[in-house]
C-alpha cells in the first residue's frame, strides 16, 4: 500500500531507481538535485546563497485567529502598506457569545487593516482560508506563506508553507523566510483508487507510514508518477492539505490538463503552467503509494498517525479501542473515559459524524456522500451528521445540483464554511462521545474537550464516503466499500460572482489615511526586554508526553475569543496540560520585574541558588521543559503566550516542527535542546555569557543546575541560527529587532 525508500533515489524515464543502483557520479547527482520541481521553485524565490535559502513569497494569507497579531506586530515595526498580496479570511469566526462582541470587533479591525494597508478581506462564512486560496490565489510556480499549518496548495503547482505570524510579518517588512535547504522526498503514485476510497484514506495511509519515524519531517514532498492522472483535483487537494500531518515542510505536485481545467473553471486559466521534474531528478528518499491497494482508513484518537484500515480495525475493535481508551484515561487521570462500550453485538457504534473544512468540505466529498445517503435516514437517535461546504460557491453548486436537498432529506445538517470543527469551536462532541470526522486533526484536547473539568471526547478521522456509509447504517461503523452508490456526480460549476459581490479586494490599493478600527479587547503586544549577558531560568513546567502539540501549549476553542489580547490569552497557556503553569510563570515574571526595579533577586531565589550570585547583566525568566513540543498548529500564540508570561526559553530533546522553533525565536525565547532534559518544576538553570555565545554562533552552552540544594552541570545545545535569528534573540523579539533596525 505505502512503502518507504530510506535512501536517495533518481527519477529516470518515469521510474524510481535507488541511488545505490543508479551508477551516477557525484557531479551528475548535484545536477540531478536541481531537476526537482521543489528546487526550481525555491531557486526562483531565493535571494540568498550557500546553505540557507532566503525566500520571498508571492502572497500571504491568514485567518481571524492570527491576523490581528500580525497586523499589530507589523504596525509596531513601522509598516505603511502591504507590499505583496495579503488575504485576510474569517473562517475561524468562532464563539461570538464568549467575550461578547470580541469576534466582530476583530473582523472590523481586519477589514480596516485591508483598507488601510491594501489587502483582500474575505468575510465570515464565505470560505475557509485554504479553499479560498485554492480558488482565487494559487498559481503554478508560485509560493504562498500562510499563518495556518495546513497552508498547502501543492496540487495546484504552488509551493505553500504554514508558519507562525511573525514569519508573515517579515514578508510584510520585505524581509525573508530563512530556511536551511530542505531535503526533497518523492511521493510516487501508481495505480487507481477503488470506488468508495477517498482522498482522506490516501492521506491517512501516508501519514501512518511517515509520521512516527519522522521520515519526512521538515522536508518537501514532491508528488510524481502515473497515479496522479486518475485523481481529480478535489482528490489531489484533499490528499495534499493533509501532508501537514506528516510533519513535512511543504509539498508540490506535477500539474497536467486537469490542473489547467481547474484554473479555467475558476476563471484563472492564465495561472496554469505545466510543472514536472526534469529527468534525471534526485530525491533524498521516496515514498511509493499503490493507490489500487489503498483501503478505507480510520485514525483513532489521539493523532492522525494512529491509523488503521477500517478492515483491520473492525477485525479487532476491542483491542484497538482499549488502547485508545487507556490513552484517554491517562489524559483524564482517572478511569471514567470509555470507548470499548461503543461495541455492541459485535458492531462499533459512533455518536457523531462531521465532514468539514479544508480537507473534508470539497464538492466531490460532499456530493459523493449525498449519493451514498440518497433516500436513506441518519436516524432519530443520538447520532448526528453535520456537513460544512468549504466555500459558498461549493454550497451554491451543491444546492443547484440537488445534493444539498438530498442530504437535508436524510436528516443531515448543512452549515456554512467554518473551520470550527477542526479546532473545538463547532460540533463539539458530548463527554465520552465517539466522533468520526473528515477534518484535519484529532489531537487530544483539540475538539473542545476540557480534561481538567472531566470532559473528554474521542475523535477518529475518516473519509467522507465511509462517514456517509456509517450515517446510512444508523451510526454503525461501515466502510464505503460495503455500500452501493452512484459515484458519478454532476460537474462542479464555480460562481465567482459570490466573491465579486462580497469580498473586499484592496490588494495594492492602500488607503493610508484610513483609521484602524479597534475593539476594547484588541491590545498591543507588551514590551519585551532584550536578552542579557547572562541567563537565569526557573523551570515553570515539565511536560512528559512523547509529543506535545500546540493545542496543549495554548488550547484552541473558546480561548481563541481572546486571541487579540496577549495578556488575556496568556492566562490559558498550558491550562489543559499543567493548570499551575500560569501561576508559576507569573511569579517568575513578577520577581524579574522587581529585580529590574531594585536590582536584587528575591531572597527565596538566592536561597535556592545556595549562595551563588548571578553576575551583573543577568536576565531572569521561566522555562518550559518537554520532550518534543510543537506538533500541529502554526499559531504563534503557542510561543508568544509563554513570552508574555515571562518565558525566556524552551528546553527539549527535539522540536516537532520548524514552525514552532521559528515561533520561539521570533518571540525572543531560546530554543535549547538537551539530550537528557531531566529537570523538575522549581529547578534553576544559569547560563553565563549567553549573549556572547549566541552572537558568536556557539552551539553548546554549559548550564549550572540548582535543584533541592544540589548543584550539577548540564550541556544545553542550540541549533545553528541565521544572522537575523541571532539578532532577534539578542533583541528580545522580532518587534524589538525591527524597531532597532527601522
Amino acid at each position: 500500500m505505502v512503502k518507504l525508500i530510506k535512501q536517495g533515489v533518481y527519477y529516470i524515464e518515469g521510474k524510481l531507481v535507488k541511488e545505490s543502483q543508479a551508477f551516477q557520479t557525484e557531479e551528475k547527482k548535484k545536477a540531478a538535485i536541481k531537476n526537482t520541481m521543489a528546487y526550481f521553485l525555491l531557486r526562483a524565490h531565493n535571494s540568498g546563497d550557500g546553505e540557507y535559502y532566503r525566500l520571498r513569497f508571492d502572497a500571504i494569507a491568514s485567518h481571524d485567529i492570527t491576523y490581528v497579531g500580525i497586523v499589530q506586530t507589523a504596525k509596531a515595526s513601522g509598516i505603511t502598506e502591504f507590499p505583496i498580496p495579503y488575504t485576510l479570511t474569517n473562517c475561524h469566526n468562532s464563539l461570538c457569545a464568549v467575550g461578547g462582541t470580541i469576534n466582530e470587533d476583530d473582523h472590523l479591525f481586519g477589514l480596516s487593516a485591508a483598507k488601510k494597508y491594501g489587502g483582500d478581506y474575505v468575510p465570515a462564512h464565505l470560505a475557509v482560508i485554504h479553499q479560498y486560496m485554492r480558488e482565487c490565489a494559487a498559481k503554478c510556480g508560485a509560493m504562498i506563506l500562510g499563518s495556518d499549518s495546513h497552508t498547502r496548495y501543492g496540487a495546484l503547482g504552488t509551493l505553500a508553507v504554514g508558519e507562525g505570524g511573525p514569519e508573515l510579518v517579515k514578508q510584510l517588512l520585505k524581509q525573508t523566510y530563512d530556511v536551511k535547504r530542505p531535503e526533497t522526498v518523492a511521493v510516487y503514485l501508481k495505480g487507481k483508487l477503488r470506488k468508495g476510497v477517498g482522498p482522506q484514506d490516501v492521506a491517512l495511509a501516508l501519514i501512518r507510514a511517515t509520521f512516527p519515524s519522522g521520515f519526512v519531517k521538515n522536508k518537501i514532498l514532491e508528488f510524481i508518477g502515473p497515479g496522479i492522472a486518475d485523481l481529480s483535483m478535489d482528490y489531489r487537494n484533499g490528499i495534499d492539505v493533509m501532508t501537514t500531518e506528516t510533519a513535512c515542510l511543504s509539498s508540490i505536485w506535477e500539474t497536467d490538463e486537469k490542473t489547467r481545467e481547474y484554473y479555467a473553471a475558476h476563471g484563472r486559466e492564465e495561472a496554469y503552467k505545466k510543472l514536472s521534474p526534469s529527468q534525471p531528478a534526485f530525491y533524498d528518499g521516496a515514498v511509493t503509494v499503490d493507490l489500487s491497494k489503498i483501503e478505507p482508513m480510520i485514525a483513532l484518537p489521539f493523532h492522525p498517525s494512529n491509523a488503521y484500515t477500517l478492515r483491520e480495525f473492525l477485525e479487532r475493535p476491542a483491542e484497538l479501542l482499549k488502547e485508545a481508551e487507556e490513552k484517554g484515561r491517562k489524559i483524564l487521570g482517572n478511569d471514567s473515559f470509555t470507548l470499548t462500550d461503543k461495541i455492541k453485538d459485535g458492531k462499533v457504534y459512533v455518536d457523531q459524524g462531521v465532514i468539514a473544512g479544508c480537507a473534508g468540505g470539497s464538492y466531490e466529498n460532499i456530493a459523493e456522500s449525498a449519493e451514498i445517503l440518497r433516500g436513506k435516514s441518519i436516524g432519530t437517535g443520538a447520532f448526528t451528521l453535520s456537513v460544512y461546504p468549504a466555500s459558498q460557491p461549493i454550497y451554491k453548486c451543491l444546492t443547484e445540483n440537488g445534493y444539498a436537498a438530498a442530504l437535508m432529506e436524510t436528516g443531515t445538517t448543512l452549515k456554512t464554511a467554518f473551520c470550527g470543527p477542526c479546532f473545538g469551536a463547532g460540533d463539539t462532541p458530548a463527554t465520552g462521545a465517539f466522533s468520526i470526522r473528515h477534518t484535519t486533526r484529532n489531537f487530544e484536547n483539540r475538539e473542545g474537550s476540557k480534561p481538567a473539568q472531566g470532559q473528554l471526547a474521542a475523535v477518529a478521522l475518516m473519509d467522507a464516503r465511509s462517514i456517509a456509509a456509517t450515517a446510512a447504517n444508523g451510526g454503525v461503523l461501515t466502510s464505503a466499500l460495503d455500500v452501493e452508490y452512484n459515484k458519478r456526480v454532476k460537474k462542479y460549476q464555480f460562481d465567482g460572482k459570490i466573491y465579486e459581490n462580497r469580498v473586499y479586494r484592496g490588494a495594492g490599493k492602500p488607503q493610508k489615511d484610513y483609521e484602524l478600527i479597534y475593539g476594547p479587547n484588541i491590545a498591543d503586544w507588551p514590551e519585551q526586554i532584550a536578552l542579557g549577558k547572562h541567563l537565569l531560568m526557573k523551570v515553570a513546567s515539565v511536560l512528559t508526553d512523547t509529543v506535545t502539540t500546540t493545542d496543549e501549549l495554548i488550547p484552541s476553542g473558546e480561548t481563541s475569543s481572546y486571541r487579540s489580547n496577549p495578556y488575556k490569552l496568556s492566562e490559558f497557556a498550558l491550562s489543559r496540560k499543567d493548570p499551575e503553569y500560569v501561576v508559576r510563570a507569573k511569579s517568575v515574571r513578577e520577581e524579574e520585574a522587581a529585580r529590574r526595579g531594585n536590582g536584587n533577586l528575591p531572597r527565596s531565589v538566592l536561597d535556592a541558588l545556595g549562595g551563588f550570585v548571578p553576575q551583573e547583566g543577568t536576565v531572569y525568566g521561566s522555562v518550559v521543559v518537554s520532550l518534543k513540543p510543537g506538533d500541529g498548529s502554526a499559531r504563534e500564540q503557542a510561543a508568544s503566550c509563554q513570552r508574555v508570561l515571562g518565558g525566556v526559553a524552551n528546553i527539549c530533546k527535539e522540536y516537532a516542527t520548524k514552525r514552532y522553533f521559528s515561533n520561539l525565536v521570533n518571540w525572543g525565547m531560546i530554543p535549547f535542546t538537551c539530550q537528557n532534559p531531566d529537570f523538575k518544576v522549581g529547578d534553576y538553570l544559569y547560563v553565563a555569557d549567553i549573549a556572547e555565545g549566541i552572537q558568536c554562533g556557539e552551539q553548546r552552552f554549559l548550564a549550572k543546575v540548582f535543584s533541592d540544594g544540589a548543584t550539577r552541570d548540564v550541556v544545553l545545545e542550540l541549533a545553528p541560527l541565521t544572522k537575523d535569528e541571532k539578532e532577534i534573540l539578542l533583541a528580545g523579539c522580532l518587534i524589538n529587532y525591527n524597531k532597532k533596525n527601522r
